[in-house]
């Protein structure tokens, strides 16, 4: 899954990706590193962000969904997204999958949009919101905190009829840096229903800390925990950095097709 920001204040590329055509050249340069899925999101969710109003985030978003769609016939969208009537207007204007931070816990209509959508649903562990989420993280029991929030997620959406899942275990979305090491080792314990994992590790700061680097300088961390995430589990990996991530994949493909030689 490659990342396409169009925000100006994202905590990696925010402001890069702001015009028609820098946006359709992202894309496209994902699409041919490898990319099976285009991630947008139109409103920032980096610890303290600001929130901006619904109408702000559609007048970011329609636009570039339907040139993309039309440009990339092929390419599957997913919308970084909490708020259902952005997940309604995005579907319509030719996106695939809802991708939700808040797995529903920001906007009472969104599972209930996901069922009349009848699209995949990214439902992902957050405590709080972006803004605050930071201030009082999951310091302790973390694998229990996100499988039994999973567990009960995973089960309104059944009801309502949505069984099309992924599971995000949501890395610095409210957890300490040591809780973010320990959902990273124990994917296969978050797991419900046998649902796929997906895992957004990408230059985030439970990198940046440990190596005491920047963003900027977080690659090689970033392709290095990309490859635990896989070997643990995870079967989406969300990332800025397409063609690094896609070897990353191509390699652990071969390695678990190996037979004894």
């Amino acid at each position: 899954m490659g990342i396409l920001n169009i925000t100006p204040d994202s905590f990696y590329d925010g402001g890069k990706y702001s015009d028609i055509d820098s946006i359709l050249k992202k894309t496209e340069k994902m699409l041919v590193d490898g990319a099976d899925i285009i991630d947008i999101g139109a409103s920032s969710t980096r610890p303290g962000a600001e929130s901006i109003t619904v109408n702000e985030e559609l007048k970011r978003i329609i636009e570039p969904v339907k040139q993309i769609s039309g440009r990339f016939p092929e390419a599957v969208i997913s919308i970084d997204t909490y708020r259902s009537k952005v997940a309604r207007e995005t579907v319509s204007a030719g996106a695939h999958i809802i991708n939700d931070i808040s797995g529903g816990t920001l906007d009472g209509n969104m599972f209930q949009t996901i069922a009349d959508l009848k699209v995949p649903y990214i439902l992902m562990h957050i405590q709080g919101k972006p803004k605050t989420m930071q201030d009082s993280p999951i310091s302790e029991n973390v694998i229990n905190t996100v499988y039994d929030f999973f567990k009960q997620k995973v089960e309104s959406l059944n009801k309502l009829g949505v069984y099309d899942i992924i599971l995000d275990p949501g890395f610095g979305f409210g957890k300490t840096l040591e809780c973010n090491y320990q959902l990273l080792r124990n994917i296969e314990s978050i797991r419900v229903d046998n649902l796929p994992v997906l895992a957004g590790i990408s230059r985030k700061s439970m990198i940046n800390k440990v190596l005491g680097i920047s963003s900027q300088a977080a690659l090689n961390g970033t392709t290095t925990l990309n490859t635990v995430s896989l070997l643990q589990g995870a079967n989406i990996i969300r990332v800025h950095d397409v063609k690094e991530a896609k070897e990353v994949v191509m390699l652990i493909d071969f390695m678990n097709k190996c037979n004894d030689c």
